[in-house]
């Protein structure tokens, strides 16, 4: 464990997602964050990539605080989804998220010498940028929300 972690990060955990319920509360965070909070349209949300998807849940104190995925692409590995409830930012909630998610894909035996990328909201560009994430290409919008595309070479 980092020496310089807070108390509140020592709280934090993130787990891979195996059981249904898990899914189910990883959803609900998703709809809190994206659909209601950012008005994303439930339709972009949720899609053919959910079975096929590695899926996270982080909690805080053992309550749930946020949720990302990754999956294979003919493009690389992509991470996405990732949601903070929103009591639960700046807390280092994210930082455990794109940690965990990170060397998760490390681990895969398919993933070597592959290209990880995302599309960043744009004040989360900082928190990938701290895990070596670089900024490519021109700002573009997805749901109506600002990002841009961001890349790491394992």
């Amino acid at each position: 464990m980092n020496p310089k972690e807070t108390k509140e990060e020592k709280q934090i955990s993130v787990e891979k997602v195996v059981t249904k319920e898990q899914l189910k509360t990883v959803f609900g965070i998703r709809e809190e964050v994206f659909v209601i909070e950012q008005e994303v349209d439930p339709a972009e949300e949720y899609d053919e990539f959910e079975d096929t998807s590695i899926h996270f849940l982080a909690k805080s104190k053992g309550e749930p605080a946020g949720t990302a995925r990754w999956r294979f692409t003919d493009k690389g590995v992509k991470l996405e989804r990732f949601a903070v409830l929103k009591p639960m930012r700046g807390k280092g909630v994210g930082f455990a998220l794109v940690d965990a998610v990170v060397q998760d894909i490390k681990l895969h035996p398919d993933s070597k010498g592959k290209k990880l990328y995302l599309h960043a909201q744009l004040d989360a560009m900082p928190l990938y940028a701290k895990f070596g994430f670089q900024k490519v290409g021109d700002m573009f919008e997805e749901c109506n929300i600002k990002h841009f595309k961001m890349e790491l070479y394992l």
